[in-house]
């Protein structure tokens, strides 16, 4: 644990907050100081929720620590049994409570409630949220997810068909993953949910998402599990799968070619055709992006260098849409997730790129403004460090701010989820692109401020306007510095060692250039011209330059 201005995850009852409040009838008790009580706004002011989380804190203040906070603790939980009636109760301890070792689980059972308690023992100084978040799901479904001794040892290969191979109902399935606080959980549900209707799937139970306690008792009927978010589902699907015999899917449908595997695996777990549930999936869904694709304004994206970071589940998808689907250049490529280190590495190595695994969010700008890229693929604070560098920017995973729970709808993942992925990432760059006409043509006798709108017939008068073009003209041939949008200067830069000077003409050339790459070209530039010993750019070295690094 370290003090910091900025973390890409809370503590681990931050994980089981989010597990609790997506969750129905379920109350979780929280050992912890007045200040913890924070949390709640995540859930209130960021993610928009009509209703605040189900927790109750036992709020223990400096001077409750020579007394019995355990005896406060006890209070709490039968208080909250009482008032909010749950099907079950979750306790646990921030990590401020932590440091006390009340064992919220021992005095929970001493109460002798009449409900199911699931202690959480997440230990707040090794561990982070979507930890938390795992972990109190896989114990939710430990406890409450009871196999039914009347189904026997059944699989879905057996239960699906009769002994002449006729379908004795519709193949169906768990979706495991979707949480409160999550990037879009809620659209990717409604998509995969029209996903899997549409290839003839029925989905029995989701989880967490809006399921009872009585709910999860039914996980072990289902023929397989989806797992949309291994962050937080991985656990419950590799126990289900132990102890229940229930495969569960791998691929994580973000992306048109995602999708499509990710149809067809769900294909193979149902005992269906692949090829037919792959037909069926795309006649329901319109991929509006692939006209894009064909025509000839698509090549504006090809090349275009990306890093991408975040959590990684949605890192990795990211990543292969960049690279497979979008035709970018993926040049950098991390993950805040170190359970996940391993995935990043493998797919950052077939990309012939360094991974970078860290919590740091100064070594992420750093390695962000060393890569220079085009755009930049990553969380709410990914977005204030391309802001600061002035590189396009589209936020792609948690954690996010309240722009990022849109009230319309706006999955990630399925096909609906690949035209949204489509617009927010070629957008930045084609604004990126405007905004550089737009400066280019600031100084134009029909774009310059104190033209009127052309539609409306605003020019400014004719004459006005030739004297303006004639005294740039003057002003040009006479040697006075040049007004150019962008530039850094357009007369002779001051004398700096050991650094190659600009001069004017180069300066106003250098202006020229998208301002998403001129401080790049600037760089390259200076690195070209100190090798050769050259002491004043030209516009001749800034082209010699240009030539140089495009080979």
């Amino acid at each position: 644990m370290k003090l910091t201005l900025w973390t890409y995850e809370g503590p681990p009852h931050v994980g089981a907050m989010r597990v609790a409040t997506a969750m129905q009838g379920v109350h979780y008790v929280l050992h912890a100081p007045q200040g913890d009580t924070y949390a709640d706004l995540l859930f209130t002011m960021i993610e928009r929720r009509n209703r605040r989380p189900p927790v109750t804190y036992t709020t223990f203040q400096a001077r409750d620590l020579g007394k019995d906070t355990a005896e406060m603790f006890q209070k709490a939980a039968r208080e909250a049994v009482e008032r909010h009636k749950p099907e079950a109760l979750l306790v646990g301890a921030s990590c401020t409570a932590e440091l006390i070792q009340d064992d919220p689980g021992g005095l929970a059972e001493a109460l002798g409630l009449d409900i199911p308690v699931v202690p959480l023992e997440l230990p707040a100084y090794q561990r982070k949220e979507n930890w938390g978040a795992s972990e109190t799901f896989y114990q939710i479904v430990r406890q409450l997810a009871i196999k039914n001794e009347a189904d026997g040892s059944r699989t879905h290969n057996t239960s699906l068909f009769s002994e002449c191979k006729v379908p004795l109902r519709a193949p169906r399935c768990n979706i495991l993953g979707p949480t409160a606080l999550g990037f879009r959980h809620r659209d990717d549900l409604t998509e995969i949910r029209r996903l899997l209707a549409a290839i003839g799937v029925e989905v029995s139970v989701v989880a967490p998402w809006e399921a009872r306690p009585r709910d999860l008792a039914r996980l072990p009927e289902a023929d397989f599990n989806v797992v949309l978010y291994p962050e937080t589902a991985n656990g419950v699907a590799s126990y289900l799968k132990r102890m229940f015999g229930q495969p569960h899917t791998t691929a994580i449908p973000i992306g048109m070619k995602a999708t499509e595997d990710f149809v067809r695996e769900v294909a193979e777990l149902a005992d269906l055709d692949a090829n037919t549930a792959v037909t069926l999936a795309r006649a329901s869904f319109g991929a509006r992006a692939s006209w894009y694709s064909a025509s000839v304004d698509s090549t504006y994206l090809t090349g275009k260098r990306v890093f991408i970071f975040g959590d990684a589940t949605h890192a990795l998808a990211a990543a292969r849409v960049a690279a497979t689907e979008m035709g970018f250049e993926v040049v950098g490529l991390g993950s805040y997730s170190r359970e996940f280190a391993r995935d990043i590495r493998d797919l950052a190595k077939s990309l012939e790129i360094e991974p970078l695994i860290s919590d740091d969010y100064l070594e992420v700008e750093a390695a962000i403004a060393k890569a220079a890229p085009d755009l930049v693929l990553g969380t709410q604070m990914e977005r204030h460090i391309a802001k600061r560098l002035g590189i396009p920017c589209a936020v792609i995973s948690a954690p996010v701010h309240v722009q990022d729970f849109p009230a319309r709808y706006s999955p990630q993942m399925g096909f609906e989820g690949a035209n949204v992925l489509f617009d927010t990432w070629v957008h930045p760059l084609m604004m990126g692109l405007e905004e550089h006409l737009i400066g280019m043509f600031r100084d134009d006798f029909e774009f310059n401020e104190s033209a009127g709108a052309s539609h409306l017939g605003g020019h400014a008068p004719l004459g006005d306007c030739a004297e303006s073009v004639a005294e740039k003209t003057k002003t040009a041939t006479d040697g006075a510095p040049i007004s150019v949008p962008g530039a850094t200067s357009v007369s002779a830069s001051q004398p700096t060692a050991g650094v190659p000077q600009w001069a004017k003409e180069a300066e106003a050339e250098l202006g020229k250039i998208p301002f998403f790459v001129r401080k790049k070209a600037r760089a390259n530039t200076e690195r070209f011209a100190t090798d050769r010993g050259i002491a004043l750019i030209t516009k001749e070295t800034l082209y010699e330059a240009k030539a140089h690094y495009a080979r």
